[in-house]
């Protein structure tokens, strides 16, 4: 699940950095706030790559895909981006569960050798 959750965490780096150059040119919103949050979405971007698998890191992935979709009041694009990068959020926890659980099993039938069979 680590693999194809920060894979999809990295690429939500990118996109969160891009949608803040496209929210400086805004109207009304301000270079420091665009860049603290912007700034912020970023860092807890690189943060839950290293927390996934703890207590809570999947909720947080949550969390920020939700701030991805909010993202579009100011970045209209950012409607969309968020939806298809929660799409890809969900696919990642639930097929990277599912190559966890195959691998735990291929391992204890590994350890039990082939005189278990």
């Amino acid at each position: 699940m680590r693999t194809l959750c920060a894979s999809t965490l990295i690429g939500e780096f990118f996109v969160i950095g891009f949608a803040g150059l496209v929210a400086m040119k805004a109207d009304g919103a301000s270079m420091g706030a665009v860049w603290a949050v912007c700034g912020a979405g970023m860092l807890l971007s690189l943060l839950l790559c290293g927390m996934i698998t703890r207590p809570g890191g999947v909720q947080l992935g949550w969390a920020l895909q939700i701030a991805l979709i909010a993202g579009g009041f100011v970045v209209p694009a950012m409607f969309f981006l968020g939806v298809v990068f929660a799409g890809l959020w969900w696919a990642s926890v639930h097929f990277g569960r599912k190559v966890d659980e195959a691998k735990a099993r291929w391992a204890q039938e590994a350890s039990a050798g082939p005189d278990a069979a």
